[in-house]
């Protein structure tokens, strides 16, 4: 971490708001404005004796890189009106690069900071809770405010028999008052701040209309004689603007609170993740005895004992008994699985009808579950590259505004009609309110933490917003053969000997063999050979070729076991057993060889068994209009023969571990948006190669490390998923987008009155304003359609 040598923020120089090089050093800061004001003295800011800007608006770092800087304000005490926890960390939904240590606002953009870390329950928010508050009691205020200034159209004016023209006037500043400098006061704050740290927002506009309204409306009352005649209406009254001062305010914090409830409800996926979790644990001790204690005190080794109906606490594998355990919660999968003694289980998951005695493998944030909420957390944050759009309007649009709302008062008052200046004023006043870019910046951040959260409940795990934007415009998905489109547990089913050779010993020799070895095909060898009861021997000089095969020496004879590629390197003559081979190879097996001292001796063919749901799920892609190519390292014809099952035209066969990321990038030079699927270490390099890596759940934490979607399950359905969940969030934003640009476009002309020549109609400031906070809802409202959206 760097620090910011204007404020003493920590920042991360990895993503910094700016960076500025002086005597030949960079120097990292956490905003704009710092770095201007760094520009324009460094050494100031540079001297032992400086002390930074206690005056800086928000404590500031990077999110999860938190390290305090030398001089922090004093930050680690605490503050006395602050309701937050001391380790609680907020941040902006809009600027994920902004974390404060207290709940607040956004310096850039003014909207309420969320909390960083997930929690299970739905805490309450302090924002939420204020701005209720303030829009209660303003409300109250803001009705009969309205009654008054709209006295003269009322039925039989029934307040002109009692009350002056003039008494009115000072009840409505009486009313108003309370309502725009106390229920209105956090929209100056934040609006101030907007101007300091030179980010002009939506709070920028806001604290600019209600402001010129209410001074406006306060000078018309004390001093009516200052204003010229071009103020006057035809009763020579000056008019005052208290009333739409008050009811936007109103109207303002009443689109706060529909947003921050709305806000609240896009960490569902979340919270609902966390709620699968129990609170405790059913410990069996080792004397036998049982107890449950709190999920904080277990650790790796303890055996738990799972009951009928019981959550499961913690990722583990069964010891004893079985039953049937639902994880459609995790995985999405509806089917409950059954499970023995030695398959693996994932904690939050839900247990049928049978009990087992369970040992916890991993517990804490190591366990499966903990892993996603963390994911989908730190994914929701993110943004997606379709954000810079809204981004590059906003840097623009707010002093467009400004521009336009002065030019509007200019315009009203050369042409507008008696009183001109009055005219001028309330109509700069609408275009301020309802230009608000609230909506525009709501509308993908919104739509990106709704649809990730909706896609970790389906078993689909979103890294980033950028996975999720690209994942949209593939067009080819490379799919890794083994552990991918088939089950990844071969199964022997061929064994071809010479003729001086038998069976038994074939497979005793290659199964001796290959216990030193770690692929795929070792485990199917083994396991034949242990059904057989076959002896084996112990192995000298073991050797691998990776991509090729293995050899060794067993009693003193050599031995190599491969494909042919290494049979070739060895010289070993392979004629009579050509067409055999090229049999299995067509039946979809893959082939072995075993040489003995140079020789010939036989071969092996294995099978590995095609997915259940690959075929339909390959169909399904196709239909997407998604290109599929298999990538494998199998030999030709039997990856053709799996292939043509299938219904896949592209094969890449024989390819060494090593050469899979080549396959991609030979794709993506054609100009081809790709996506790998694989599960193994060796896909890695691929998965990080690809547009977008798609990792099997069930394979590596490596694989899943390099991908930027994970599918819990590791079922190729999934990916139809995550492809169908792009689409819908992409759609979904840009028509948040869309709303957001059409509103502001045709907002800003009517309230500056293109429509009063042709039909004579104005808009009201507190219209503008209620117009201004539908937007705003209406975005989120959009939104959070995502959580119900069909994958399948």
């Amino acid at each position: 971490m760097a620090t910011d040598p204007v404020c003493g923020m920590s920042v991360d120089p990895e993503r910094p708001a700016a960076v500025v090089e002086h005597d030949g050093q960079p120097f990292f800061f956490c905003s704009k404005s710092c770095a201007a004001k760094f520009q324009r003295d460094p050494q100031r800011y540079l001297d032992s004796s400086y002390q930074p800007d206690a005056s800086h608006p928000v404590e500031l770092h990077q999110i999860g890189m938190f390290q305090p800087a030398k001089a922090d304000h004093g930050a680690d005490r605490p503050n006395p009106g602050d309701r937050s926890s001391a380790a609680a960390r907020f941040t902006c939904p809009m600027h994920p690069e902004i974390v404060s240590r207290t709940a607040g606002a956004c310096p850039i953009c003014g909207m309420a900071l969320e909390a960083i870390a997930p929690s299970a329950a739905e805490e309450s928010n302090p924002e939420l809770i204020e701005m209720t508050r303030r829009f209660w009691v303003c409300a109250a205020l803001s009705v009969p405010l309205l009654l008054l200034a709209m006295a003269d159209m009322l039925p039989g004016k029934p307040f002109g028999r009692w009350i002056s023209p003039s008494l009115a006037a000072w009840l409505e500043f009486l009313l108003a008052t309370p309502v725009v400098l106390w229920g209105g006061w956090p929209f100056f704050v934040r609006g101030w701040a907007s101007l300091r740290n030179r980010s002009p927002n939506m709070f920028t506009l806001i604290s600019l209309g209600v402001g010129v309204a209410y001074a406006f409306s306060v000078a018309a009352v004390a001093v009516p004689g200052a204003f010229p005649d071009a103020f006057r209406g035809e009763n020579g009254q000056i008019g005052s603007y208290f009333e739409a001062a008050g009811v936007i305010v109103t109207l303002v914090l009443l689109g706060q609170v529909l947003e921050l409830r709305a806000r609240g409800q896009t960490g569902a996926a979340i919270r609902a993740l966390l709620g699968l979790v129990p609170k405790t644990a059913r410990l069996v001790r080792n004397d036998g005895t049982e107890a449950d204690v709190p999920l904080e005190e277990l650790r790796h080794g303890d055996r738990l004992r799972i009951r009928p109906g019981e959550k499961l606490p913690v990722d583990g594998i069964v010891l004893e008994g079985s039953s049937a355990i639902d994880e459609s919660m995790v995985t999405g999968e509806s089917m409950p699985v059954e499970k023995q003694a030695g398959d693996s289980t994932i904690g939050g998951t839900l247990n049928g009808p049978g009990g087992f005695l369970m040992q916890a493998e991993k517990v804490g944030s190591e366990t499966l579950l903990a892993r996603i909420v963390q994911m989908v957390a730190e994914a929701q944050r993110s943004r997606a590259p379709i954000q810079g759009l809204a981004d590059k309007v906003a840097a623009w649009f707010v002093p467009a505004v400004v521009l336009a709302a002065m030019l509007a008062f200019i315009a009203w008052s050369i042409f507008g009609p008696q009183p001109a200046l009055a005219y001028a004023v309330v109509n700069a006043v609408a275009v301020l309110i309802i230009a608000c870019p609230c909506a525009l910046g709501l509308a993908t951040p919104m739509s990106v933490m709704v649809g990730i959260g909706r896609g970790a409940t389906a078993g689909v795990l979103i890294r980033n917003a950028e996975s999720l934007e690209r994942l949209e415009k593939v067009d080819t998905l490379v799919v890794d053969k083994t552990g991918t489109l088939t089950e990844g547990k071969p199964r022997l089913v061929s064994i071809l000997p010479a003729a001086d050779r038998s069976e038994d010993e074939i497979l005793r020799l290659s199964a001796s063999l290959e216990r030193a070895s770690e692929h795929p095909l070792a485990a199917a060898i083994i396991g034949a050979a242990e059904e057989r009861r076959l002896a084996l021997q112990n192995v000298a000089n073991f050797q691998s070729h990776t991509g090729r095969g293995i050899c060794g020496s067993i009693a003193g004879q050599s031995i190599a076991l491969g494909n042919r590629a290494m049979m070739g390197e060895f010289s070993i003559d392979l004629d009579k057993f050509t067409n055999e081979a090229e049999r299995l190879r067509r039946d979809g097996q893959t082939v072995v060889y075993l040489a003995v001292e140079g020789r010939m001796a036989g071969l092996l063919g294995t099978a590995d068994p095609i997915k259940e749901s690959a075929p339909h799920t390959i169909q399904s892609l196709q239909h997407l209009g998604i290109r599929i190519v298999m990538l494998t390292g199998d030999n030709r014809t039997t990856a053709e023969a799996v292939a043509q099952r299938l219904g896949i035209d592209v094969v890449e066969a024989e390819v060494l571990p090593d050469r899979k990321s080549e396959v991609v990038r030979r794709l993506q030079s054609e100009r081809h948006v790709v996506a790998m699927a694989g599960d193994g270490v060796n896909d890695a390099p691929a998965l990080a190669q690809a547009d977008v890596g798609i990792a099997m759940g069930t394979g590596t934490d490596v694989a899943m490390q390099s991908a930027g979607v994970t599918l819990v399950k590791g079922d190729l359905r999934g990916i139809v998923r995550a492809r169908t969940l792009s689409q819908a969030t992409m759609r979904n934003i840009r028509q948040n987008l869309f709303f957001a640009f059409v509103y502001n476009l045709l907002g800003v002309p009517i309230a500056a009155g293109v429509l009063y020549p042709f039909f004579g109609v104005l808009l009201s400031p507190m219209i503008a304003a209620a117009a201004m906070s539908c937007s705003s809802v209406s975005v989120i409202a959009n939104a959070l359609r995502l959580r119900r959206a069909p994958l399948e």
